[in-house]
């Protein structure tokens, strides 16, 4: 009987695991581009991620928007840089605005740096970051 209990117990463990949980968006306005790009902390355009709840925008080869911000530590968080909830234009391209990410087409959109909500239909499409050493970070999808 305990074999029976601990297979059932398994099996749906199996269930519910899913590949890279919580990443997978299908977000109609904005295409999903594969990249990575290694930024070094002590370059002055990236010095602001030496310190927490500093986030910035920048764009790395050529197209790719990002909104970056460290959280604590070894903690960063990024975000694709363009507005979620519209196909990307020449003022799609999201602004820092205190800690919160701003859509520059509509004032009305504003994005948190810490989870990428608001109050709209879509979030913000997190990248991965990680941490290679002290001064050197890389962000990819």
């Amino acid at each position: 009987m305990k074999k029976y209990f601990l297979a059932f117990i398994l099996i749906g463990f199996l269930c519910n695991c899913e590949k890279d949980s919580g990443r997978t968006y299908n977000n109609p306005y904005l295409p999903n581009y594969s990249f990575s790009t290694t930024l070094n902390l002590n370059l002055p355009s990236y010095s602001g991620l030496n310190s927490n709840s500093n986030p910035i925008a920048i764009t790395v080869d050529g197209d790719i928007n990002i909104v970056i911000m460290k959280v604590a530590g070894t903690d960063y968080r990024a975000w694709n840089g363009n507005c979620p909830n519209q196909s990307p234009t020449a003022c799609s391209r999201l602004s820092i605005d205190g800690l919160y990410a701003k859509c520059n087409c509509e004032d009305a959109y504003k994005y948190s740096m810490y989870d990428g909500t608001a109050a709209t239909q879509y979030t913000m499409i997190p990248y991965r970051v990680e941490v290679i050493n002290s001064s050197t970070i890389r962000v990819y999808n």
